[in-house]
């Protein structure tokens, strides 16, 4: 059986290893945080898309919403911004190199949300029983 020094110790290294995840989980939330950010990506993956097309695919995102979110995502390396020599100009918006860095996160997370909601399903099917 573990000493109480033991415990403390062991407890000092969880609480550390913690801590120590913090500050990059906050960066990475402040680079994809957010109800927009992530659906923004998916929705440019496969082509570059139109400002209009983009606002039709993320449901419910309104205008201002989206063009802030852009910005930010060509901010943060994830997006291009490419205007188009057309008359009138054409702006066009596609995934940087960098954004697949974000496909195992995605990935996650699409599994994760799968899950979840399977659970929550369940459960509320049990509580009706």
């Amino acid at each position: 059986m573990a000493t109480e020094k033991e415990l403390e110790k062991f407890d000092a290294s969880i609480t550390e290893r913690c801590t120590a995840s913090l500050a990059p989980v906050g960066d990475a939330l402040y680079a994809i945080g957010g109800k927009w950010k992530l659906r923004i990506i998916i929705a440019l993956s496969g082509r570059s898309k139109r400002f209009n097309e983009l606002l039709k695919l993320v449901d419910g995102i309104s205008g201002r919403v989206l063009s802030a979110e852009l910005k930010e995502l060509e901010m943060n390396g994830f997006v291009h911004r490419n205007v188009l020599a057309t008359y009138p100009v054409s702006i066009e918006y596609e995934l940087a190199p960098y954004s697949h860095s974000l496909r195992d996160v995605i990935t996650a997370l699409s599994e994760w949300g799968i899950q979840h909601k399977a659970k929550i399903r369940a459960e509320r099917s049990t509580e009706g029983s």
